[in-house]
């Protein structure tokens, strides 16, 4: 063993939320040693760091879960149908205390680099805690939405108040009785924490730079009967989830917005505002997704629902979006949200029409006016996909820089593997359906194939399982093609990296479905890895 390396296993994984908790409990299971590595001070991933007011799963909580244990899945109760951050990290505290994970996690260290050895085909793992670990296997499980994105406006450091960014809030919380509270961002965090914040604030001043398509999600405690009938169900109910399009069963759409009249159009857009799930106003017509008049209806419908819940007309035009088509940036489920800005504390600033400029001493400055406030929360998102892989100084054959080899958008093959980086994983990388779904099927379909992919690798005695550039740019050109199928690429989102200033534009999920996309890694690994070399 080299001086400097201080251990070597057989893998080390990056990050011990539902993929690296998942993924340690895999290779424990076939014998391989493993080093678990996370920034936080224990379990959860991104349940551990977003403590904002409100903060909640979008997936109903009995499918926001892990299916590979039957006895797991019949031992844990969920009390509302959407499970809130302090209920889905409990969860997970409950997984690695019931399959003993701790003990392979080293906990309050990050990452500093990784680099590959290519004489000995092996990882040198570096982390700020001193240690070097040489592995055969790096498996990144750093998440889709963990790496903060920094608001954009200078001058935090001089304000005299209380500063929390919603993706590390205050363990201890941030008290804002009777303060004057400024939230910059109205996406998923702001949208859910503001109504929270509107109820104990003396004022709330929203900062709104692009508005955001919201539904409500009329969460609810769960009645005994229906828990037990989905944990009778929970079979076939998890086998229709791995075989859909967004990785929750949904009963998909037969017909175009424009097979039907105005008034049938209107009575199902309003059946699926019922329901309370994510996908199903999106999912109400076929051609939603795809065609920009059919996508105007459903848009055009949630604005309605906007101006009927807003008073005043003003205000609900400022919150009804209308530069991008329904559904291309992230939609959001809310409790109250729209009905907030009825509240008299509560002031919306349309930064489109009044720019951000600084903040101040005393709060925060727009090209109109000073905004005097005790406390500023940055709901101003993630840098997602790629930001927590950008992070960690990743070296590949020839020390080629991951950064430098994405320097014009990821390149992956299946959102899996990149050329040039030889056993190396990405779970729920770019490229596949990740943040297009639910995190927990598509989570736990990868780290079953990275398993068996490692165990393929090491059960015929070979060194390196490595993706083509061949196989990786077909791949890359397909999640193109497929995007450019869709109307994800109209809008500036997060899911394009327009967020982030000079990351580069490109889609980064794979929006053909869950389903198709197993189907596609399973031909993969029964074709003998297709795309991949094995040596």
């Amino acid at each position: 063993m080299s001086a400097d390396v201080t251990e070597q296993v057989d893998a080390v994984i990056v990050g011990a939320g539902f993929a690296g908790m998942y993924q340690l409990l895999r290779l424990r299971e076939a014998g391989l040693s493993t080093r678990v590595f996370d920034a936080a001070g224990d379990v959860g991933g991104t349940w551990y760091w977003n403590r904002y007011p409100g903060a909640r799963c979008d997936v109903e909580s009995m499918a926001y879960s892990y299916s590979f244990s039957p006895e797991l899945e019949q031992e844990w109760t969920w009390t509302s149908r959407y499970a809130d951050q302090p209920e889905i990290l409990s969860y997970l505290n409950h997984v690695a205390d019931r399959f003993d994970l701790r003990r392979d996690i080293t906990f309050s260290t990050s990452v500093l680099s990784a680099h590959y050895d290519e004489a000995a085909a092996r990882w040198t793992v570096v982390t700020d805690g001193g240690e070097t670990v040489s592995a055969q296997f790096l498996i990144m499980a750093t998440g889709c939405l963990s790496m903060s994105k920094a608001p954009e406006v200078p001058g935090e450091e001089r304000f005299g108040g209380v500063v929390a960014h919603t993706g590390h809030w205050p363990h201890e919380g941030v008290d804002v009785a009777g303060k004057r509270v400024a939230v910059i961002g109205t996406g998923s965090s702001g949208i859910q924490s503001i109504p929270i914040l509107a109820a104990s604030a003396a004022e709330v001043t929203v900062f709104q730079r692009t508005p955001n398509f919201s539904m409500p999600a009329r969460n609810r405690p769960l009645d005994d009967g229906e828990i037990a009938e989905r944990k009778a169900a929970y079979p076939e109910y998890r086998a229709a989830a791995r075989a859909s399009g967004f990785g929750i069963p949904t009963v998909p759409a037969t017909q175009s917005a424009f097979d039907v009249d105005d008034a049938e159009r209107a009575a199902r857009y309003q059946a699926a505002w019922e329901k309370g799930v994510l996908v199903a106003v999106g999912g109400a017509f076929t051609d939603v997704r795809t065609d920009v008049a059919a996508n105007d209806t459903a848009a055009e419908f949630v604005r309605s629902k906007i101006r009927e819940t807003v008073t005043d007309p003003a205000t609900a035009e400022t919150l009804s979006p209308r530069t991008y088509p329904f559904g291309t940036k992230r939609p959001c489920l809310d409790s109250g949200y729209y009905e907030t800005f009825n509240r008299e504390n509560v002031h919306l600033v349309d930064l489109r029409a009044t720019p951000l400029q600084e903040i101040t001493e005393d709060g925060v400055r727009t090209s109109e006016a000073d905004h005097g406030c005790d406390v500023i929360v940055f709901a101003t998102g993630f840098d997602a996909m790629t930001g927590a892989l950008n992070a960690i100084d990743i070296r590949g054959r020839d020390g080629l820089a991951l950064t430098n080899k994405w320097s014009e958008g990821p390149r992956t093959y299946l959102g899996l593997a990149v050329a040039g980086f030889p056993n190396l994983f990405t779970i729920t990388g770019p490229g596949s359906p990740s943040v297009l779904s639910n995190m927990v099927v598509s989570i736990e379909q990868h780290v079953d194939w990275v398993t068996d992919a490692v165990l393929a690798v090491r059960g015929r005695g070979l060194s390196t399982i490595e993706a083509e550039a061949r196989a990786e740019g077909e791949w890359v050109a397909h999640v193109e093609a497929v995007g450019n199928m869709t109307l994800f690429p109209q809008a500036d989102s997060w899911y394009m990296g327009a967020n982030v200033p000079g990351k580069p534009r490109v889609f980064m999920a794979y929006v053909g479905g869950v389903g198709p996309y197993r189907q596609r890694c399973d031909d993969v690994a029964a074709k003998d890895y297709e795309g991949f070399a094995l040596a």
